[in-house]
């Protein structure tokens, strides 16, 4: 029989989730049970009507395990235009106050879910997604472990749905890109694994020699990640039953952890799983070799060692001893060298094939990908030198800069690889239309230059507001003054975020249609709309 035991282990899962509602010692706790029991039934009844009772086929192992990756890229646009929706709502709140809803839809409970939607559902899945892809075929293996990657997209799933929920309950740790509560954290901990047992059998069971550099960077964001992950969110629950927890740090340590967390979330999250991305489909859409393998590898090594310490320029001024403050600034100052060198490499893959970007609006959206990846590791250490830090820090800068970096890099990568994939994974000739990816290209990168230099403006007008004196040492404007000023800006902001969510969903009707089997009659991206006259 195939199904039937994942059916029964869905089963007692909602058995188990149906007796936390009864015996919840908090509201939210037995809330958010409810939540999963529903679920979980709703899964288990569908995996039930999915049971054949038949001899299980003999898996050829020979063919590679796409079922996940395709599920995958469509997971990968429904959160991100989620993700991007909630955004633009959030921006319009900043800008006009009165669209908060209490209690479940004000900022304060919104703004956890855009990130964490944005970063883990949109940006999780498409590493994972792509990841999958990427190491079967450098390793010439199909997926190790069987069903295990099922589990891990399904479980992802779940991780997400249960932390979504919670920032509209109020659950919270209150921990940046940490929020969820210690029971979610224990869950997220076993998909994590089992991604890593299903990766590293998938390299160890290659056919393939050599490991190519793209797995190298993967490999090196799972296993970091996981650690980030245990030790940040080491807690104590007030109850087994309960939907609270106390932190194992307090005071600056905890300050300290938190940002040794927060940045290398970025670093291995949004920047090392997203090169691995860089480096296996930039080279893929250009036909080309990667300008320089040699350097990737500097690339790599130089970039997982000096990331790890560069979280504590995040507490510039603050209790933190001055040491470890400017051991932070250091280091990510030094971050400049193998940052560069990796979009040098990834720029210069095109050498020979830059014809592409006036006829490829794919290699287009990737090579603006790798611009943003060079702007925003420009930009970062910048904003960590302490003279710098002291105008910027608390202001819209800091949102300018993680938004062009997110936006800019990490989104169009990931549109990018998704679009090379999605005829590859259901067997089309092509996208349904070339031209809407263009659309695509112009609507996102106008978003994100709208969005990212009105809030450079604006974070820098804040600082100076901030930071005005009169003769007499009094300060100049009132925060209420400072907030009124922004008005312009945060409408710029909004309207910059509405054009990129109109470019995802551009996406999302293209891939549809791809999907679908459908191809769009229109004229090659560079053809002379006219013929000349013989």
């Amino acid at each position: 029989m195939r199904n039937a035991a994942e059916s029964i282990v869905l089963t007692l899962a909602a058995f188990v989730a149906l007796l936390g509602v009864a015996f919840a010692q908090d509201d939210l706790f037995r809330i958010h049970a409810w939540v999963l029991f529903f679920v979980l039934a709703a899964s288990a009844i569908f995996m039930f009507r999915r049971v054949i009772v038949a001899p299980a086929a003999a898996v050829d192992q020979s063919q590679y395990l796409d079922g996940p990756i395709r599920y995958g890229a469509i997971a990968t646009l429904f959160w991100g235009i989620a993700g991007f929706l909630i955004g633009v709502l959030i921006a319009s709140q900043l800008a006009w106050p009165d669209l908060n809803f209490e209690p479940w839809f004000n900022f304060g409970r919104l703004r956890p879910l855009h990130t964490s939607a944005v970063i883990f559902a949109f940006g999780g899945n498409a590493l994972i997604a792509t990841s999958f892809y990427v190491v079967q075929r450098t390793s010439r293996a199909r997926l190790f472990g069987g069903n295990l990657a099922w589990f891990v997209f399904w479980g992802y799933q779940l991780f997400i749905v249960l932390a979504a929920t919670g920032y509209l309950l109020g659950i919270t740790q209150s921990r940046e890109y940490a929020e969820p509560e210690w029971y979610v954290d224990l869950w997220l901990t076993i998909v994590w694994v089992a991604y890593l047992v299903v990766f590293l059998g998938t390299i160890f069971k290659r056919k393939e020699p050599h490991i190519y550099v793209a797995n190298w960077f993967y490999l090196s964001f799972i296993v970091t990640i996981a650690m980030l992950h245990v030790v940040n969110n080491l807690t104590m629950p007030v109850s087994l039953l309960g939907a609270k927890s106390y932190s194992a740090f307090a005071g600056v340590q905890d300050a300290l952890t938190q940002w040794w967390y927060g940045h290398n979330a970025v670093g291995f999250f949004l920047t090392a799983g997203f090169l691995g991305m860089m480096y296996y489909f930039v080279p893929k859409q250009a036909n080309r070799p990667i300008y320089s393998y040699r350097l990737s590898i500097v690339h790599f090594w130089a970039l997982i060692f000096l990331y790890i310490w560069a979280g504590p320029h995040h507490l510039h001024y603050t209790a933190l001893p001055d040491w470890a403050q400017t051991l932070g600034m250091v280091f990510s100052v030094m971050l400049w060298m193998p940052s560069w060198g990796g979009m040098i490499n990834g720029l210069m893959t095109l050498s020979g094939a830059w014809d592409k970007i006036r006829t490829d609006p794919i290699i287009r959206m990737m090579v603006i990908a790798v611009a943003f990846y060079g702007m925003s590791t420009f930009e970062g250490p910048m904003m960590s030198i302490k003279a710098v830090n002291s105008l910027s820090h608390y202001t819209d800068w800091t949102i300018g800069h993680v938004h062009s970096g997110a936006l800019g890099w990490v989104g169009m990568i990931s549109f990018g690889a998704v679009y090379y994939l999605v005829p590859k994974l259901w067997g089309r000739d092509r996208l349904y239309s070339l031209r809407m990816v263009n659309w695509h290209f112009w609507l996102a990168t106008l978003g994100i230059v709208v969005y990212a230099a009105v809030m450079w403006v604006s974070g820098i007008m804040q600082g100076l507001m901030w930071r005005e004196y009169d003769a007499d040492g009094f300060l100049v404007y009132s925060f209420a003054e400072s907030v009124a000023a922004m008005y312009p800006y945060y409408v710029m902001r909004m309207l910059g975020g509405l054009l990129y969510l109109i470019g995802a969903l551009v996406m999302a009707f293209n891939i549809a249609m791809t999907i679908l089997g459908h191809q769009r009659a229109e004229r090659p991206l560079g053809a002379p709309a006219l013929q000349p006259a013989q």
